[in-house]
């Protein structure tokens, strides 16, 4: 009997002592009671707390949490109708508040944000609304996070998931993309052709710029050409004038009879001309051309050697020529 009693009081010592500890998990934080006071808070790992003094409050999960943002109407600052839903990321960082701070502490985070959400769209446009989302996103994390600071929870981030706008809205703004879209396109091709124009523009003046600059080149060689056959043309009359001053006729008939046959000879060049009449005086060309011939042969003698030229005849004492 002695033995049963031992081996009873040994098994309600173990029952006891198992009852007393509490194994709490890695993320998770556990309230303890003592009669329904809160003491303290035990951590992760094997923790002893006498049963039936000591019991476990609230489990508390201390990992980043999300709770989502139901869809809702919402009216914006100009009247128009969108449907919002979205996300809150947060976190606990002190169990004890978390727990006892605040009752149903995800249907509390959920409603704060709902409420902070239509305080923030309401006060804006339809199209800043649909535009400045993470304006609206980092608001509300302001917002909420220091509403929720007195729960031991920190919250970290909200997205706004999808923003619609109503039917006709999205209709209109179709058109008016496409409008901006069209008007864009438009712009670019203005903007195509004035370059185009302006590249020809500047492709004409450097044309003509270069044409220009041919022409002056040119007009420098003709005017070049011409100084230098007036050079030549001088250079032949102050010959035959030598000539003439020294005595030599030939020289006098051959410059007149080259110039008296380009003369003529500009009668068969005329473009216009299909009968050409020459002058009176064109028929004693053929005689001046004779005389020209003759005066040749007198100079150079019959067989075409030169004529000796006679010596002047001296002159005696008295005024006689000598022979």
């Amino acid at each position: 009997m002695l033995t049963t009693f031992a081996l009873t009081l040994t098994g309600l010592v173990l029952f006891y002592l198992a009852v007393s500890v509490k194994v709490v998990r890695q993320g998770y934080q556990y309230t303890i009671e003592r009669f329904g006071r809160f003491t303290e808070v035990a951590k992760p790992g094997l923790n002893f707390y006498p049963a039936f003094f000591y019991a476990v409050g609230r489990k508390i999960n201390m990992m980043e949490q999300v709770v989502d943002i139901p869809g809702q109407e919402i009216i914006t600052k100009d009247n128009a109708m969108v449907s919002v839903d979205g996300v809150v990321f947060f976190q606990v960082l002190d169990a004890a508040k978390a727990a006892y701070e605040v009752s149903e502490l995800y249907v509390a985070i959920m409603q704060l944000a709902t409420t902070n959400l239509r305080t923030v769209m309401g006060s804006m446009d339809l199209d800043e609304t649909l535009s400045k989302r993470d304006e609206i996103n980092a608001r509300l994390l302001v917002v909420v996070d220091q509403a929720t600071n007195a729960w031991g929870i920190k919250i970290t981030r909200v997205e706004l998931k999808d923003i619609r706008p109503p039917a006709d809205i999205v209709s209109a703004m179709g058109r008016q993309m496409k409008a901006e879209r069209e008007k864009r396109a438009n712009i670019l091709d203005a903007e195509g052709m004035r370059a185009s124009e302006i590249l020809r523009a500047e492709g004409e003046k450097q044309g003509q710029i270069l044409q220009a600059e041919g022409r002056r080149e040119a007009a420098f060689r003709d005017a070049e050409a011409r100084e230098r056959e007036a050079e030549a043309e001088a250079r032949a009359t102050q010959m035959v004038s030598d000539a003439i001053s020294a005595g030599n006729p030939q020289a006098l008939n051959y410059f007149i009879a080259q110039k008296y046959t380009e003369a003529v000879s500009q009668f068969a060049t005329s473009p216009n001309a299909k009968t050409i009449l020459f002058p009176v005086e064109a028929t004693q060309l053929i005689g001046t051309l004779g005389g020209i011939g003759a005066l040749a042969k007198a100079a150079l003698g019959e067989d075409g050697t030169p004529t000796p030229t006679p010596p002047p005849p001296r002159r005696g004492p008295f005024g006689q020529s000598q022979g």
